[in-house]
C-alpha cells in the first residue's frame, strides 16, 4: 500500500472509531457528517472520500463497536470464550461499562435506534446477535443445548435491559441495585 493509501485508510479507520464512540453516546441520529468531520479534524466533502453514504458509514462504525469487546479481550492475550460467565457479568453489568456509554455494548446503548437503522446496519446486528448468543450458550449450565440457548436468550436480555435501566436512572443508589441485583441473579442463573 502506498503512502497515500495508507495515509487515506488511516484516515478513514479514525472517523470509523469516531463515529463508533459518538454513535453509541448519542445515537444512530445523533450525529450528523459535518460534526463528524469536524471531530476528525476534516472537511464535509472529504466524507465521500471513504464513504458513498452515511449509512454506509453507520453500518461500518456499527460493526466496529460489535466487535470492541471482543478485539479488547483478544489483546489481552485471552479468547473471548475463555472469559467465565462471573467475570464477564461483573464486567458488563458495573458502573464503569453503565458510565461508558460511547465505549460500551451497542446493544445496550441503542437496541431501538438499531431496530429502526437501515437493512445492512440490522443485518449486522442480527449477526452479532447470534454470537453474542452462541457465545452465552457456551457458558451456560443446563442439561442439554436447548435449556443453555433458553437461558442465554433470558441472560442476554436481562443484562442489556438492566445496563440500559441504570443508565436511565438519575438516582445512583437505584442504578448501583440495579447492576447488582442483574449481576446476582446472572450468576445464580447461569452457573455451572
Amino acid at each position: 500500500m502506498g503512502h497515500s493509501q495508507l495515509e487515506k485508510q488511516k484516515t478513514h479507520d479514525r472517523i470509523v472509531e469516531i463515529a463508533s464512540r459518538r454513535l453509541r453516546e448519542k445515537g444512530l441520529e445523533g450525529i450528523g457528517v459535518a460534526d463528524l468531520m469536524k471531530e476528525a479534524g476534516l472537511t464535509v466533502g472529504g466524507f465521500y472520500k471513504h464513504f458513498s453514504s452515511r449509512d454506509d458509514m453507520v453500518a461500518e462504525a456499527m460493526k466496529l463497536a460489535f466487535g470492541s469487546w471482543e478485539a479488547k479481550v483478544r489483546s489481552e492475550g485471552r479468547a473471548p470464550t475463555d472469559v467465565p460467565m462471573a467475570e464477564y457479568s461483573a464486567n458488563y453489568l458495573s458502573e464503569v461499562h453503565r458510565d461508558d456509554v460511547s465505549g460500551g455494548c451497542p446493544f445496550a446503548a441503542l437496541t431501538a435506534d438499531l431496530a429502526r437503522s437501515g437493512e445492512k446496519c440490522r443485518s449486522l446486528a442480527t449477526e452479532q446477535l447470534k454470537t453474542n448468543l452462541g457465545n452465552m450458550t457456551d457458558r451456560m449450565s443446563a442439561a442439554d443445548e436447548v435449556e443453555a440457548r433458553r437461558k442465554a436468550i433470558i441472560v442476554w436480555c436481562l443484562m442489556t435491559g438492566a445496563l440500559g435501566l441504570a443508565r436511565i436512572a438519575d438516582d445512583e443508589k437505584l442504578s448501583d441495585e440495579i447492576l447488582e441485583t442483574a449481576r446476582s441473579f446472572v450468576n445464580d442463573f447461569s452457573a455451572k
